[in-house]
């Protein structure tokens, strides 16, 4: 008597992550990374792209967004600004490179130096001068080793720079060149202060 063949069990096929997926830690939007807006404001873009959603930010004007997020969220005016651009890019109502103000490059660059030597290295002019030469730079507020703001004479444009500590002996720049008139400019200055974060590099490890 022939023996009853079991039916063959089929394991499900695990199906492949999308192509392109991002984990919320790492976004980076507005030039600006999941972890810094976190520290700031107290939640990363994933959790503020939920929250804006919620609220109906996708229909809303830039300013309304602003509003939303500075005063029933608490979120620090600057910050506020910050977080709606990058609500915007995410969402598709901006361009990656649009900010409120006009277009910004960011350029980020990580030193084997403390960052005390790396906010001396952009802060003192004879400092700066050997490795940012001739750049047409005025500094307008200083905070001890956290950031710089200055103008970029040519043009009226803004420079934000902030410095962050990442450990014994290392440290981060985060370079934000702000109130650009298009994406052309924005290409041109990326490129810009790719190769003068180059040249810093090379200054640092000559000390």
């Amino acid at each position: 008597m022939a023996t009853a063949r079991k039916p063959a069990l089929h394991k499900p096929v695990a199906r492949p992550k999308a192509r392109g997926a991002v984990p919320g830690r790492n976004l980076r939007l507005a030039g600006v990374g999941s972890e810094a807006v976190e520290r700031a404001t107290g939640k990363g873009w994933d959790e503020w792209l939920k929250v804006l959603d919620r609220a109906g930010a996708k229909s809303m004007p830039h300013k309304e967004i602003a509003l939303l997020l500075s005063r029933k969220c608490g979120v620090p005016d600057w910050w506020s600004q910050m977080v709606t651009v990058g609500y915007e890019q995410a969402r598709g109502l901006r361009d990656v490179y649009q900010h409120a103000d006009g277009f910004a490059a960011n350029a980020t660059r990580t030193y084997e130096v403390s960052v005390d030597n790396l906010f001396v290295a952009w802060n003192d002019p004879k400092a700066r001068a050997r490795w940012l030469p001739r750049a047409p730079l005025e500094l307008r507020r200083a905070v001890s080793g956290k950031s710089l703001r200055m103008t970029w004479k040519t043009g009226d444009s803004r420079v934000l720079v902030n410095f962050l500590a990442k450990g014994s002996g290392r440290s981060q720049v985060q370079v934000e060149h702000g109130k650009l008139p298009s994406a052309a400019a924005v290409t041109r200055q990326k490129a810009f202060w790719s190769e003068a974060l180059g040249r810093l590099k090379a200054v640092l490890e000559e000390e």
